[in-house]
Order: C-alpha cells, then sequence, then structure tokens
C-alpha cells in the first residue's frame, strides 16, 4: 500500500488521469495505456483510491478542532509471491503510467528511482486477511478453466456417462483431462513449494504472540479494572454520528459498485481521541491479525465466507484507520452478512472510531442498530477512483468449489459415495 500526500491543486489534475484507466465508473479496463494492470500476472486485487475524509469536523463532539491532514493518494494491491520481485516486475511493466500518477505527489521526484520511492511509501497492514493462504491467480485461472472444460465434457456426453458406474465416471473425466493436458488445452501447474523462511517466520508468530500474552498476563489482569471502568465511562458518554446518508454521495458509490459478482470497500475515519482508544484499537487488531494469520486462513473470515482480501491499516500517527475489502455480492448483503454472524467482531474495532453506534461491553449492541451502523459505515465509505480483479465472476466460493474438483480429479482413487459428492460440484 503506496501512501503519499497529494500536491497542493493537482487533485482535479490527478482524478482526470486516473479516470483515463477505467471503460466507466467503477470498470477498469485491464490493459489501459497508463497502468495495464492485466498484464502483472500475480496480482489479484489492487485500487487506486484518494483518501479524502469527509468526517473530520466529527471531532468537534469532543470539544476538539479538525487537523488539517493531507489529502492523500493510495495505491493498494493483494499479490503472490515475494514482495520485492512483486514491485520490480510492476515497475518494469507500469513505470511510466505509475510515475505519471505520482508526479501529483508532494514529495515525488521525477527521474528518481521510482522503485526505491515505492517503497519508502510502503505502509504495512496493521491486520490484514487472506481468504486462502496459498491459493495463487494462477491457480485460479487455471481450475476455472477446468471446471469449464469438465462441464463441457460431461454436458456434450450426459447420456453416456449417465449410464456409467460412479468409478467409471470417475475415470472417464481423469481420462479427458489427461488428453487435454497432452494437448495442451489445459495446464495445471504444480503449487510450489512454501518458502523455507515464510515457513519459520510463521511458526515463530504462531508460538511467539501466545507466549507474548502469557507473559503479559498478570499486567492485563491488573489492568483489567481499570480498563473497564475507563470503557463504560467512554461508551456511557463518546456520541453517535450517524446521520442518513447525504444523497450526492450515497450516488456516487451506487456507481461505482455491482459491475460484478464482486465488490470493492474502501473506508476512512477518525479514532476517538486519547491514548486509551487509541491503544485498546492497536492491541485488538494486533490480535486479530493473529487469527486472520492462523485460525481464519482457509475460506472464512469467522462465519463470513463472501471476503477474498481485507486489511486494516493506522495513519497519521495511528489517529486515522484506513479500512480495505474486496467481497462478493452487494453492499448491503456484505453489512448484513456482518451483522447477523460477527457483529462484536464489527464492535470490536470500530467502535473505536468517532462516531459508531454506542456499544455496551465494547462487543455487544453497536452494528446491531443496523440502520445506524450502515448509516455510519455509508458515511466513512470512500468512491474508489480505480479497482481491478483478476478474477472476475468468480465468488470466493466459486474458487473454493474449483479447487475441491481439482483435487478431486487428482485422487486415484475415491469410494462411489465421494465421488457422487464430488460431481456434484459440477
Amino acid at each position: 500500500m503506496v501512501v503519499a500526500a497529494i500536491a497542493a491543486g493537482r487533485e482535479a489534475e490527478l482524478r482526470k488521469l486516473l479516470a483515463t484507466m477505467n471503460h466507466g465508473p467503477g470498470v477498469v479496463d485491464p490493459e489501459n495505456s497508463l497502468v495495464p494492470l492485466g498484464q502483472l500476472e500475480r496480482l489479484h486485487f489492487a485500487r487506486i483510491v484518494i483518501l479524502e475524509d469527509q468526517t473530520l469536523d466529527d471531532i468537534k463532539v469532543y470539544g476538539l478542532e479538525p487537523v488539517k491532514y493531507p489529502l492523500y493518494l493510495a495505491f493498494l494491491g493483494d499479490f503472490d509471491g515475494d514482495y520485492d520481485e512483486f514491485l520490480s516486475d510492476m515497475v518494469r511493466r507500469c513505470g511510466r503510467g505509475l510515475e505519471l500518477i505520482f508526479s501529483n505527489c508532494e514529495n515525488f521526484v521525477p527521474g528518481a528511482n521510482l522503485l526505491d520511492w515505492i517503497k519508502a511509501q510502503n505502509r504495512q497492514p496493521d491486520t490484514i486477511y487472506v481468504n486462502w493462504i496459498g491459493r495463487t491467480v494462477r491457480q485460479i485461472r487455471e481450475e476455472d478453466a477446468l471446471r469449464q472444460s469438465l462441464q463441457s465434457f460431461i454436458q456434450a456426453n450426459r447420456t453416456s456417462l449417465a449410464a456409467m458406474q460412479p468409478s467409471l465416471k470417475h475415470e472417464a473425466l481423469r481420462s479427458f483431462v489427461a488428453r487435454e493436458q497432452r494437448a495442451q488445452r489445459l495446464q495445471l501447474t504444480p503449487e510450489k513449494p512454501t518458502p523455507l523462511g515464510w515457513q519459520v517466520r510463521n511458526l515463530l508468530h504462531l508460538a511467539g504472540v501466545p507466549l507474548a500474552l502469557i507473559v503479559l498476563t498478570p499486567f492485563l489482569l491488573l489492568y483489567s479494572p481499570f480498563f473497564v471502568w475507563q470503557l463504560r465511562r467512554r461508551e456511557r458518554t463518546d456520541p453517535e454520528i450517524a446521520p442518513r446518508i447525504d444523497p450526492a454521495h450515497a450516488a456516487k458509490l451506487a456507481a461505482l459498485e455491482d459491475h460484478d459478482v464482486t465488490n470493492q470497500f474502501s473506508a476512512f475515519g477518525t479514532v476517538k481521541p486519547g491514548a486509551f482508544r487509541r491503544r485498546t484499537l492497536i492491541f485488538l487488531l494486533w490480535l486479530i491479525n493473529y487469527t486472520t494469520r492462523h485460525i481464519f486462513n482457509r475460506g472464512r473470515l469467522a462465519r463470513v465466507t463472501t471476503i477474498h482480501f481485507a486489511r486494516w491499516v493506522f495513519l497519521d500517527d495511528k489517529r486515522r484507520l484506513f479500512f480495505a475489502s474486496n467481497y462478493d455480492s452487494s453492499l448491503d448483503s456484505y453489512m448484513d452478512d456482518f451483522i447477523n454472524k460477527v457483529a462484536f467482531g464489527l464492535n470490536l474495532v470500530f467502535s473505536n472510531g468517532i462516531g459508531y453506534p454506542t456499544t455496551n461491553w465494547l462487543i455487544q449492541d453497536g452494528a446491531k442498530d443496523e440502520l445506524k451502523f450502515k448509516y455510519y459505515i455509508r458515511r466513512h465509505e470512500l468512491a474508489t477512483e480505480v479497482w481491478y480483479n483478476a478474477h472476475p465472476g468468480l465468488t470466493a466460493l466459486d474458487l473454493q468449489r474449483n479447487t475441491l474438483i481439482r483435487q478431486g480429479l487428482e485422487r486415484a482413487e475415491m469410494s462411489d459415495s465421494e465421488i457422487r459428492q464430488w460431481l456434484q460440484l459440477f
């Protein structure tokens, strides 16, 4: 995630430039002449968004004057493989267009080393969620081609296949795919081994966080009465700010949505003033990042299965929080999914933002007030200038189904019952 302040007077020109990357509002041209994102073979999702927070005046309810933060440009992507390798490839393929975009930023010097500048502006996520760690863009595309090819074969040979026993059907499909691979009409690239360095770091993180919590337990227990007292005092007095969304803003956001089965969401807001809320949010995002890294990494975030990628990033000395996600279906159904299944999780994080619907004991109420929550979220949502999806038309559940189809195909032996269940995936 590259974040840089936009130079004074350059916002309008920048927005006009970014618009050239789209066929129309909300619909990117993957091969646009500025930054052809479709040529980046390891890129899942990307977005370019101007971080223009329309809610800065909300802090006045605490008797404080709004801070004059810079207007930021953010360019972020979710990709496979090594960080340095990906950035080098991106600069090689898209460098000229990226220079034109970043030339509208305050600290960009034309002619300087673009790769070094991008790395210097990079902001690591404080929490990141990946629907299925290890599933690459190549795997997604190959497995979808496999499914389509198998479905066509089944349709063309429906009568003969219907007369076969399950084991013979399975063998017929395996033979068909083998022929397609030999003819190079299908490709199923073997999974690359996980780099040893990543495995080591992941194991250290897996063990390190629980050990740190064990060490901190005595201090957390001593602090807990003071935490509860401070929390309840604030929950009883923190104001709600969730007016009906401005129709013009709602229309602008709606024009960017529902062009595909997957949508983007970007939101930005200010953390409630004071060290208590900021430190609470830092600690909670640290814990949530542990769960998304080691527990919720196989197709679901708690009980929610519709998110491909999501990230939470602190900006401005951790006084503001940016959230971005790529999710399936409409925004209303996305919010309903969270409200009905993991409202407590929304409350844990977003209740530390100014104006959030009142919570009790940090996890209760809050998002359960559906109308106020939706007004609050929509009000903090940003209009994303450019959004790219490398696998349009495929939901997170589609990706999981396609992987299961491949896994069933690659099994030399299955029981009749397992084969029948596998065939239902088509």
